[in-house]
């Protein structure tokens, strides 16, 4: 079943990279006390998740922060060296929390996995973005076509002026 607005996040761990090395954390304590923005993609490296998805955060990271947005998190069934390596490649180090989910158990807790096996590339995560306030998930915006349609940080900029609004 597909996480949706309202849920709590899962306590699933990830791995994030830290001045002593890799470690694993519950996302859960991740995202306890702070307003996130999590966004998923299928993988490091890939042509639209380094062109296009993950560029558009670092362009919003001044928008996202002055919403009130504690942190920025990006998910990839990667490792984290690949995530850490990718990190440095896009300059989004000390802007964007990468969480490493190297075998897909995050995006099977959130539903939001998929079988890329046709296409060489196995078990991976489908391209979403959310926003969750200490560990709930307040918008979700799940991607049905190829490409950047609605997770885009545009579309987690707007949410976050509508949230603030009402």
């Amino acid at each position: 079943m597909t996480i949706k607005p309202g849920d709590k996040l899962p306590a699933v761990d990830v791995t994030i990279s830290t001045a002593e090395g890799p470690q694993k954390v519950a996302a859960d304590v991740i995202f306890a006390g702070r307003k996130v923005v999590l966004f998923g993609l299928p993988g490091a490296f890939t042509p639209t998740c380094s062109m296009n998805h993950l560029p558009g955060y670092l362009l919003a990271y001044d928008d996202l922060k002055a919403l009130g947005v504690d942190t920025i998190a990006c998910t990839a069934v990667n490792d984290i060296f690949v995530m850490k390596a990718w990190s440095k490649a896009t300059e989004s180090e000390g802007k964007i929390t990468m969480l490493a989910d190297g075998n897909a158990e995050f995006a099977k807790a959130l539903g939001l996995d998929m079988d890329l096996t046709a296409a060489g590339m196995g078990l991976r995560c489908k391209r979403y973005s959310m926003i969750v306030d200490n560990g709930v998930v307040k918008t979700l915006n799940i991607e049905t076509e190829r490409g950047v349609n609605v997770s885009g940080a545009e579309t987690i900029v707007q949410q976050l002026k509508e949230l603030s609004a009402a």
